[in-house]
């Protein structure tokens, strides 16, 4: 089995280290600015949600090649010893700008922007495209998720089908941050302070040689956090025999907490066990619902009027089934002091360092955001971008993760509904200050 590597500092595109080389041999070192933003929004987006710039912050601080990496690049014959003498004593030490994780931006608002002597700068670009890449474009899906569900809560599920273990735990995190109560992910849990959620297959049914002996078993066990599964042979059936159990639970002075649904016609099966447990005093007995669901299929149990107290999320969620990537690029946008930008046909880039200002209404909803120029001020309007990193220090500590998800819940709220429709969403205002119109037409017309 390969021991994945502690560090990270060699997972990068080669062309990033053959570039730093080349600067090395040309002797350029001067101060250089990148900006990450996502160009344009994947079918029926419109808003995102920044997160994983907290991981970024720990890789800058944390950076610096090891032994075994300069020996790695020794030995492929293509960097020289000089090269690789300024390699092992580099350092991040520069500073980072960035929208707060949890926040609400759109597309081409800089997500983060990294200002540095070039090589490190320039370095860092894979690291970071992957790091907010999959975080940010996995809390904006479930962001769509947790609108869909109107106030339900939400489990992510998707350990067992996200693209890697690293992904798994961010995708809990992630999606944790957007909205969802808690995840199946035990690991994610432990590190992040995550509700953890879950309590049988149907594989477990299926051991026993009776269903409602498979009840009685788990709630023997747990008889706190009794919720049977029902739908392993017949749902309907299966609900009679999870009121069977909570009978006898209730003889016990316990509570059967809920039921769950994992196949079939979630919404007309949820009306009909509903019906069931009502009739038989179980009002209080929720009913959860599973299986290949996402904002869309959570809409349409909604609109049948299912039934449904909660929703667990898995697969569609962990890779972002309709939108399985960002156009998230990283670009220079200053050298040495001098603006640059990018002038490719349909790639064009903003030149300069910038800033996010955003206007809310009196009753606190959001009306416009501004692109600027970093250092501008422009009234009534509320800079986004914070100064993160200085001289390759992080300025504050990490922040809990229940803080930024309610920076996530207050933006959202903010966020008008017509800009949050799954379908046809209409475009959040985003313009340019007249400061940074100038900037790009002094400097490049």
């Amino acid at each position: 089995m390969i021991q994945l590597p502690q560090r990270l500092e060699l997972l990068t595109d080669l062309y990033e280290l053959t570039m730093a080389a080349s600067y090395f041999d040309n002797e350029l070192f001067s101060p250089a600015t990148f900006s990450l933003f996502i160009r344009k929004y994947p079918q029926d987006r419109a808003y995102f949600v920044a997160v994983g710039q907290e991981d970024v912050l720990d890789l800058l601080a944390q950076f610096q090649f090891s032994e075994d990496d300069l020996a790695f690049l020794d030995q492929t014959g293509i960097f020289s010893d000089e090269f690789l003498q300024f390699l092992k004593d580099l350092r991040f030490t520069g500073n980072v700008r960035a929208i707060p994780e949890g926040r609400i931006f759109f597309a081409n608002e800089p997500i983060l922007e990294i200002s540095a002597p070039i090589i490190e700068a320039q370095i860092m670009e894979t690291i970071v495209i992957n790091t907010i890449h999959l975080q940010t474009m996995v809390a904006s899906k479930a962001a769509r998720c947790f609108h869909a569900a109107d106030g339900r809560p939400l489990v992510d599920f998707s350990l067992r089908r996200t693209h890697g273990i690293d992904a798994g735990l961010k995708v809990a995190r992630s999606s944790y941050i957007a909205g969802f109560t808690g995840t199946s992910n035990v690991l994610a849990g432990k590190l992040y302070g995550i509700p953890i959620f879950g309590t049988m297959a149907h594989s477990f049914i299926s051991s026993f040689s009776d269903e409602v002996e498979a009840f009685r078993a788990f709630a023997r066990t747990f008889p706190k956090k009794t919720l049977l599964l029902i739908d392993t042979y017949d749902t309907i059936k299966g609900a009679y025999n999870a009121i069977t159990v909570a009978r006898e639970m209730a003889q016990r002075g316990e509570n059967l907490l809920g039921v769950r649904l994992d196949s079939g016609d979630l919404s007309h099966l949820s009306k009909e066990v509903r019906k069931i447990l009502d009739e038989s005093g179980l009002e209080d007995v929720q009913i959860f619902a599973s299986s290949g669901l996402d904002e869309f299929e959570i809409t349409e149990i909604i609109k049948g009027n299912g039934m449904i107290d909660a929703f667990g999320v898995g697969t569609k969620l962990g890779v972002s089934a309709d939108a399985p990537y960002l156009d998230i690029v990283y670009k220079i946008v200053q050298y040495n002091g001098r603006p640059v930008k990018k002038l490719s046909s349909g790639k064009v880039t903003l030149a300069g360092e910038k800033q996010v200002f955003r206007k809310t209404g009196d009753d606190g909803m959001f009306i416009e955001d501004i692109v600027g120029v970093w250092g501008e001020e422009i009234n009534d309007r509320k800079p986004l971008l914070k100064l993160v990193m200085q001289g390759g220090k992080r300025l504050e500590k990490r922040a809990p993760v229940d803080a930024i998800r309610q920076r996530f819940l207050n933006d959202f709220s903010a966020l008008a509904p017509r800009y949050k429709r799954l379908k046809s969403p209409d475009l959040f205002p985003v313009r340019l200050s007249d400061r940074l119109q100038a900037l790009q037409k002094d400097r490049f017309e």
